[in-house]
């Protein structure tokens, strides 16, 4: 869903940039967006595109800016792989290449995820998750729709600053 909110958000400003979305676990590669998130995309008026799920890899660390994870559990597991690859991703650069999406959120930081350890300057020690609605209903995937079009306005700036730098 963050995938297809932020490519809409992006086109719109004219900001030209290249939008991936893949998992940690395997267990969904190759399947579809799931039919409860393309219900609530549809309805909000996005258009769906011909996405596959895929497990992150090295690849992504070597070509990507800007990995976003959607939960503290996704922020860790890159970091392992990180860690286990050789690749040119410093964790600990001015600029972090990873974030959590919800460092984008106004209402993304109150302390929830306490002293996450992490020695990256990018430390979600206080930020929230995205909610995960794959086993709640579709009430569910609405709010997390309206949490990640709630962090689009931050994250978009964050891009621009970045493309000028």
């Amino acid at each position: 869903m963050a995938e297809v909110v932020l490519q809409e958000h992006l086109r719109k400003a004219g900001v030209d940039a290249v939008v991936d979305s893949c998992g940690i676990s395997d267990e969904e590669h190759g399947n579809p967006i799931d039919y409860r998130a393309q219900r609530t995309l549809k309805g909000a008026g996005y258009v769906l595109p011909n996405h596959a799920a895929r497990q992150i890899n090295s690849r992504d660390l070597e070509e990507n800016d800007l990995i976003l994870a959607m939960t503290y559990r996704h922020f860790e597991a890159v970091e392992r792989l990180v860690n286990r690859k050789q690749t040119n991703f410093n964790l600990s650069e001015d600029v972090p290449r990873l974030m959590m999406f919800r460092a984008f959120d106004p209402q993304g930081i109150n302390g929830e995820i306490e002293g996450a350890p992490s020695g990256t300057k990018n430390a979600p020690t206080k930020v929230k998750d995205v909610p995960d609605p794959w086993y709640g209903t579709q009430a569910d995937f609405e709010e997390t729709l309206a949490t990640i079009e709630r962090c689009i306005p931050a994250l978009l700036a964050e891009i621009q600053r970045r493309e000028t730098k």
